[in-house]
């Protein structure tokens, strides 16, 4: 497991110390952990249990109940792909099979270049919508293959163009 660098142990001391002392605390600290750093790291976890009193196993099982937690650093850009029914039935496993090509993300993981992450969710409450994509938390909705490849193109480009600045 690599170590968390000093900036990032700092951050995770601020957010829990803020809030030691507080009723319940531990979601609040690990949406900030997760705001600051991108993800929940187990020494966040661990300092979490320590100062609310948890053991780290209850921590940690908050972590895994909640899907917007993540115990893995995401990429730059974040594309979330609904396969809940309305959406699936129209196509959506498609969609998610087309951005895991364009990016090089498998499903719930992260390019190698650290660019993207795709994430399979199952509902996003806009069914109506339907299919849906959120891409860096903007969402895309009757999103076709076109407009999908059209959304990455662009942040690719964006990429290369950062790049070469």
């Amino acid at each position: 497991m690599e170590r968390l660098n000093e900036v990032s142990l700092k951050k995770i001391d601020e957010i829990v110390n803020k809030h030691a002392g507080e009723p319940g605390p531990v979601i609040v600290m690990l949406h900030e952990v997760q705001d600051e750093l991108g993800y929940v790291p187990y020494e966040a976890m661990e300092a979490i249990a320590k100062a609310t009193g948890k053991s780290i196993a209850e921590v940690f099982g908050v972590v895994n109940f909640y899907a917007q937690f993540t115990t893995e650093p995401k990429g730059k850009h974040i594309i979330n792909v609904c396969l809940g029914t309305a959406c699936y039935v129209k196509n959506s496993q498609k969609l998610i099979d087309l951005a895991s090509q364009l990016t090089g993300a498998g499903v719930n993981a992260t390019s190698k270049d650290g660019i993207f992450s795709l994430d399979a969710t199952r509902c996003l409450g806009a069914c109506g919508l339907a299919p849906v994509v959120v891409i860096d938390g903007r969402v895309v909705g009757s999103c076709t293959p076109q407009k999908l490849e059209a959304e990455i193109k662009a942040l690719t480009e964006a990429e290369k163009a950062e790049l070469r600045a």
